[in-house]
């Protein structure tokens, strides 16, 4: 799985970097979610830190894709899914509600008014 999680990480560092300006979306900082510090753990031998490590980036991956979808997706539609959707993202809690037409463009444009302010 190495292989296409850094093509996907590629990939999406490169949508992030190119579209985000257009668009005026805050850039989700890497370091944030891929973090590598299992390795000073001085009671793991090398190969589970080397499995740590290998998690580490796998795991840091799909959350800093996870913000990335995110963020775009608060953009472009920030509206709740008309039936339960399992493991969504923090974002989508904030989201509308599925039919919720009443000052629908006043709100998507604070929506991404405040994609610009996040911490």
């Amino acid at each position: 799985m190495i292989i296409p999680l850094v093509i996907t990480d590629i990939f999406i560092t490169f949508y992030q970097l190119t579209c985000f300006p257009v668009y005026g979306i805050k850039k989700v900082k890497r370091a944030d979610y891929i973090v590598f510090d299992r390795q000073h753990l001085n009671y793991l031998n090398f190969i589970e830190k080397f499995h740590c490590t290998y998690c580490a980036y796998g795991s840091g991956m799909i959350a800093y894709i996870s913000e990335i979808v995110a963020r775009t997706e608060q953009y472009f539609c920030p509206i709740k899914h008309a039936r339960k959707v399992l493991g969504t993202h923090a974002r989508y809690a904030h989201f509308l509600a599925f039919g919720s037409a009443e000052n629908y463009e006043v709100k998507l444009e604070a929506y991404r008014v405040s994609l610009n302010k996040i911490e």
